[in-house]
């Protein structure tokens, strides 16, 4: 028999739950440490970009007035599909990274544990942030946390897995809807991960992912008028200033580039960020003049 040739993967982009080719067409070469040729992955277009803001803001509904602990119970589910299909991702870290079989999987155990940590914080975060306030009248006053909307998400360009991962996570824990920007040299873990996550329970449009050139995609997403905010975790500095300033067209909220280790426990920070505080006002119902109330 003649040897058997391999089936190689061909990488797709994810956006509102299916997996389309680039607009375009365009596709780019993904290689290893060593230069090796790994994969080509998609080359997103601007129209790419534009067709996930629209799958994230009609996701957002639905995603939002989800119960808390029915988005924990999804990420839950994430985890356990990941941890199926771990030695993929090892195999796909350690290539993208430069990384021992042995580093990359503890890379991929720390990922699979923050998915674990996040379900666990998204019924339990508004009893942090949110509360009742003692106001002067007889008014209850209730603050309440609110997901902002549709969030641009540049993951970080070294930790294409684990980073990724915590930057994602929390956004979506949350309730909102994400647009990742999967690492430029490394976009092959973020694009399986989109496979993953069509697989667990997650709602097409809450998490779409774009691979490319990152300045080529963040840039009309910044600019975008129904993307209320933006992490520049993966953004270089002048990217990052150039970013900053076209988020500033309609006040979006921003969250700089900012020293990370990614390894470390990530604590509540990325939670509350993309957070926005309700406060509602309710008179308690005095009776009478007398003030007697209930």
């Amino acid at each position: 028999m003649s040897d058997r040739l391999s089936v190689f993967k061909t990488y797709k982009l994810y956006v509102g739950g299916k997996f389309p080719r680039s607009e375009s067409g365009r596709v780019y070469e993904v290689t290893d440490s060593k230069g090796k040729w790994l994969a080509n992955a998609p080359l997103s277009s601007r129209k790419d970009a534009r067709d996930a803001v629209v799958a994230a803001r009609k996701a957002f509904g639905g995603w939002s007035g989800a119960t808390a602990y029915n988005r924990g119970q999804i990420l839950y589910r994430i985890a356990e599909m990941l941890e199926g299909r771990r030695d993929q991702f090892v195999r796909e870290v350690a290539d993208a990274e430069g990384l021992s079989k042995a580093k990359a999987a503890v890379q991929v155990d720390a990922a699979i544990d923050r998915w674990v940590w996040y379900a666990g914080w998204t019924d339990k975060i508004a009893q942090v942030v949110g509360g009742g306030n003692p106001v002067a009248g007889p008014f209850f006053n209730l603050s309440t946390p609110e997901p902002t909307g549709v969030v641009t998400v540049i993951a970080p360009q070294e930790s294409s897995f684990l980073g990724l991962v915590s930057v994602v996570a929390p956004v979506i824990a949350t309730g909102n809807t994400v647009i990742v920007i999967a690492s430029e040299k490394s976009p092959l873990p973020a694009l399986s991960l989109g496979e993953v996550l069509a697989t667990s329970d997650l709602p097409g449009g809450v998490v779409n992912v774009l691979s490319g050139r990152t300045a080529e995609i963040a840039t009309p997403l910044a600019a975008h008028q129904d993307v209320n905010a933006i992490d520049l975790a993966g953004a270089d500095d002048v990217l990052a200033k150039e970013l900053e300033i076209a988020a500033a067209d309609n006040l979006k909220r921003v969250r700089r580039p900012q020293p990370v280790d990614f390894s470390a426990d990530p604590g509540t920070d990325r939670l509350t960020f993309f957070l926005e505080t309700k406060t509602v006002w309710h008179p308690t119902g005095s009776l009478g003049a007398s003030g007697s109330s209930y």
